[in-house]
């Protein structure tokens, strides 16, 4: 909405008029535009001019950063005339004492495919110089040994070229200024000429520590999306690399960006996301049996069920344990076993299987309305086999797994929402070893057919947890799960993308969390978190919340189990409840979240029309309607689901 004083805008100047000091005005730009000159022009004549940087002389100036973030602190009064040319789309207030930026939107736009033209920067580069080399290489170095060069596509679009390589890093490089507590989403669009390989995104901080912020698989011929982030520990100068192990290859790269987020605009990102895809607006119209509106009926809401499952790990320790049952059943809906169902807890001996105590879980979770995730049929790390497991030999091996995975999956056929089928086969190949290169691929095609309305998993840690893990990154992930589904007699699964979430102490980069959700999420499949739990740390509770919050929020995530428990069933690094079974910190993040993420129950008074409008959690509500006159009620329920951003519900009562 434009306010009052604002200016007009216009194609790519934008003036305001002389002012009188100490007055407010908002400026609202529509469009991303190039980076460009920024003119300041002062009664006095005083002028100020640097390309890609705001630069107020004749005034005190408190902070100068390159690009369109800018905090600048005006000690006197408000320049007569301003004109900016070529800024980002954001929004800026000015007084005589601040100008500030606002939040503006997140891009979550992703692709796994290869282009045969990149797509345009997001937000036009944010703090990046000379983003889509229309300058040429302007504002763009060598980093390490070889060369760079402009490179033109047969459509005239212009991209930066790294050459004679023989070093990894060898590459371009450009320097930015980062500012402590920001979050930074990266985005570039990359390729290697000669071959394919990994390209990631290095920042060198400024005491040399190397900081990878995100990789992709790029090939040669067409552009492939790298998309990733860094969380800034501290203000420093920081010089953005690209690496490359296949040295032979030239590096191609175009349309940089890399935007800053405060803390607080992260936040109001994930608020506005969970509006969008958490919630649907519904508006009941209540009338008479004679279809006359009933003006002042009385709408009580209770949800009864979320329809997002948000829920905790549990072990054996329920089975004799009262209040582990009366903690876990008030609160969560669904569930992981921790070891449980594994086949190093389920046949210890070889030939004696024993799922007593799986069986009595199952037995728990259905009787309180607890649905279960399976985990899992097998894991690929040979430390986490049965012991006897480790010396059989080849075909002993196929013999054994042959009979576990139809004993587990037979055993639990129809009861399960999902099967973790090969756990942490990024990082560990067990039995593809042993059996074979389609060993993981065989074996989802077996619990396919002993169990077909079930979804099947990959489940794998540090894919969202840490960037510096080659081997889980989404590309990698998103390779496997192509290898798994494309395997005949896989094409029908129901297939899911299962990432644990084991953050360690300290800040989590949920910059590049986000963007591995993002690139993941372009697939279409359902992501889950299956294993949340944080690191031992004077702020564990805050991060527990902030990564919680990013996962909850984000568009792909449809379910959440964490790893984590209280004290009293032997949870220790990320501890919800005490041995009294009184909260933590952690615990009283859970249950805050818990509380926020339904709809509280209220009574809600009709308007003349007889009628309400109302933002509703996805989930199950009883919904009562008091007639104001005859005070009779009528009690029906309702359920919101994922599909319906909007609904309209007719009710007729006293017929």
């Amino acid at each position: 909405m434009k306010e009052e004083g604002m200016p007009t805008v216009q194609q790519r100047e934008y003036a305001i008029k002389p002012l009188a000091a100490k007055r407010k005005i908002k400026i609202s730009y529509s469009r991303l535009l190039n980076p460009g000159e920024l003119r300041f022009s002062f009664p006095f004549g005083c002028v100020a001019s640097i390309s890609g940087k705001l630069v107020c002389l004749c005034f005190e100036m408190m902070k100068i950063l390159a690009g369109c973030w800018v905090l600048v602190l005006l000690s006197i009064f408000l320049p007569s005339v301003m004109v900016f040319k070529g800024f980002s789309p954001l929004h800026l207030s000015f007084t005589d004492a601040v100008c500030r930026i606002h939040a503006f939107s997140y891009d979550y736009s992703a692709t796994t495919e290869c282009l045969i033209e990149p797509r345009r920067a997001q937000y036009e580069g944010g703090i990046i110089a000379n983003p889509d080399f229309t300058h040429g290489v302007q504002g763009w170095t060598v980093f390490g040994q070889g060369a760079i060069k402009e490179g033109i596509s047969k459509n005239g679009n212009r991209y930066i070229v790294a050459h004679s390589r023989s070093q990894p890093l060898d590459s371009i490089s450009q320097k930015v200024q980062l500012e402590k507590g920001k979050l930074y989403s990266f985005s570039a669009w990359v390729q290697i000429n000669g071959g394919r390989g990994n390209v990631a995104v290095v920042f060198k901080m400024s005491r040399g520590e190397l900081v990878r912020g995100g990789k992709v698989l790029a090939g040669n011929g067409c552009w492939s999306l790298l998309k990733g982030g860094v969380f800034a520990n501290t203000s420093s100068r920081v010089e953005i690399l690209f690496e490359s192990k296949n040295t032979e290859a030239e590096i191609w790269v175009d349309n940089v960006s890399l935007q800053p987020f405060t803390m607080e605009q992260w936040r109001s990102h994930q608020d506005e996301s969970t509006d969008k895809e958490r919630k649907g607006k519904v508006r009941f119209e209540v009338r008479n049996a004679n279809g006359t509106a009933i003006e002042g009926a009385r709408f009580s809401i209770k949800q009864t069920k979320s329809g997002f499952p948000f829920g905790c790990c549990m072990n054996y320790h329920i089975i004799n344990s009262t209040d582990y049952q009366n903690w876990f059943a008030l609160r969560f809906k669904h569930t992981t076993f921790t070891n449980e169902m594994k086949w190093y807890s389920t046949e210890k001996i070889q030939g004696q299987e024993n799922y007593t105590v799986a069986d009595a879980m199952v037995r728990f979770a259905q009787q309180n309305g607890i649905s279960i995730r399976g985990h899992n049929i097998f894991w690929d790390d040979p430390v986490y086999q049965p012991h006897w497991v480790k010396n059989l030999t080849s075909e002993e091996l196929q013999k054994a797994a042959a009979q576990r995975i139809k004993s587990v999956v037979s055993r639990y056929a129809g009861q399960l929402i999902a099967w973790d089928v090969m756990n942490e086969n990024l990082h560990f190949s067990f039995f593809e070893d042993k059996l074979g290169k389609n060993a993981s691929a065989e074996y989802y095609a077996r619990a396919y057919q002993l169990d077909p309305d079930t979804t099947m998993f990959l489940n794998e840690y540090n894919t969202i947890e840490y960037s510096s893990d080659e081997k889980a990154n989404p590309f990698n992930y998103k390779t496997k799960l192509d290898e798994i589904l494309s395997y005949p007699g896989n094409q029908g699964i129901s297939a899911g993308i299962g990432l644990q979430g084991h953050f360690g102490s300290g800040q989590p980069n949920l910059a590049y969390m986000r963007s591995c959700l993002d690139i993941l999420g372009s697939t279409g499949l359902p992501i889950w978190l299956t294993e949340v739990d944080v690191g031992k740390d004077p702020n564990q509770a805050e991060y527990l919340e902030q990564v919680l919050r990013e996962g909850y929020s984000h568009p792909a995530v449809k379910g959440i189990i964490m790893f984590v428990g209280p004290a009293n069933a032997g949870f220790n690094s990320t501890v919800l409840a005490d041995e009294d079974f009184k909260n933590t910190p952690a615990g009283d993040v859970v249950d805050k979240l818990i509380d926020e993420w339904k709809f509280q129950t209220t009574e809600i008074k009709a308007d003349g029309k007889g009628s309400i409008e109302i933002p509703l959690f996805h989930g199950d509500y009883n919904i009562t309607v008091k007639d104001p006159v005859s005070s009779s009620l009528t009690a029906f329920s309702y359920k919101m689901t994922k599909d319906v951003t909007r609904d309209t519900v007719h009710l007729r009562i006293n017929a």
